[in-house]
């Protein structure tokens, strides 16, 4: 613990070690002129293989699986500790500077569409698929998209920065969000004792954005956590996450974007199906 007073008004200052600390600033807007690149399908994709990131790579390739042909899309990687998200053309797109952003070109104009959660709806209405129609199924769906949203920054921004990424290690910090994740993975085990997915039977977009994270937190042990936290001990979470890790679509959709792991599971760019039997 530390004796740190709050001064009267706060001030930014110089990086002091974190992590990411050499990108966060306290301002908006773009920090370069850097154009995107454009590829040739109706699905421009700017994005990384990170929780956010996947969430929307796998609802593409389910969408593709299920044969609709015009969600196929282009996937350029954003190198977010390079500060890509910096360039003009990302932050036109995305004024908030985080990935993924979506562009759909299919419509005049062209649409655009930023925040993870925003670009799941988008699509699955677009679609008509992985999104009840139903709707007290769709509220159920809704509910549970929005509770991992609200959530996971606590998991991420939260509990991820002070356990693994802080320059210094407080104990204070962590164990309030530690705390918390616990009582997350504590919700979604419950839930899941009387459902196969979120929702009841059927897998959607919720499934999809927590699986990201969650998922990676139970089966990945993602800031190397999880005999920190015992995750192992939440078995209907651990259930749910290897049964959706199994889909196919989910496989291809966590290497688009990666260029860390195993070779076998990168893909630093997807332009096409045939990528992914591409060579690393």
């Amino acid at each position: 613990m530390t004796d740190y007073e709050p001064p009267k008004v706060w001030k930014w200052e110089e990086p002091t070690g974190g992590k990411f600390e050499s990108i966060n600033r306290p301002t908006a807007g773009s920090q370069r002129t850097a154009e995107l690149p454009m590829g040739k399908h109706p699905f421009q994709l700017y994005s990384l293989a990170t929780p956010n990131g996947i969430k929307v790579t796998v609802l593409l390739e389910e969408l593709l699986e299920l044969g609709f042909e015009g969600a196929e899309y282009d996937a350029f990687q954003i190198r977010i500790t390079d500060g890509d998200q910096f360039g003009s053309g990302f932050v036109e797109l995305n004024p908030n500077s985080k990935i993924p952003v979506l562009l759909d070109r299919s419509t005049k104009p062209a649409t655009r569409i930023f925040e993870s959660g925003a670009i799941l709806i988008y699509l699955a209405e677009k679609f008509r698929a992985f999104i009840p129609s139903d709707p007290s199924d769709r509220a159920e769906c809704l509910s549970w998209l929005m509770w991992q949203m609200g959530s996971t920054p606590y998991l991420g921004g939260g509990f991820g920065h002070f356990y693994a990424y802080a320059p210094q290690k407080w104990q204070y910090p962590i164990d309030r969000y530690a705390m918390e994740v616990k009582r997350q993975l504590d919700v979604l085990d419950k839930n899941l004792s009387k459902r196969s997915y979120l929702c009841g039977d059927q897998y959607n977009i919720a499934d999809i954005a927590s699986y990201a994270w969650y998922g990676g937190l139970v089966l990945h042990n993602i800031y190397e956590a999880s005999e920190f936290l015992e995750v192992s001990s939440y078995k209907n979470v651990v259930r749910w996450a290897k049964d959706i890790e199994k889909r196919p679509a989910v496989m291809r959709g966590r290497r688009v974007n990666k260029t860390w792991g195993p070779r076998e599971l990168r893909l630093k760019e997807r332009h096409g199906a045939e990528d992914f039997d591409k060579p690393v």
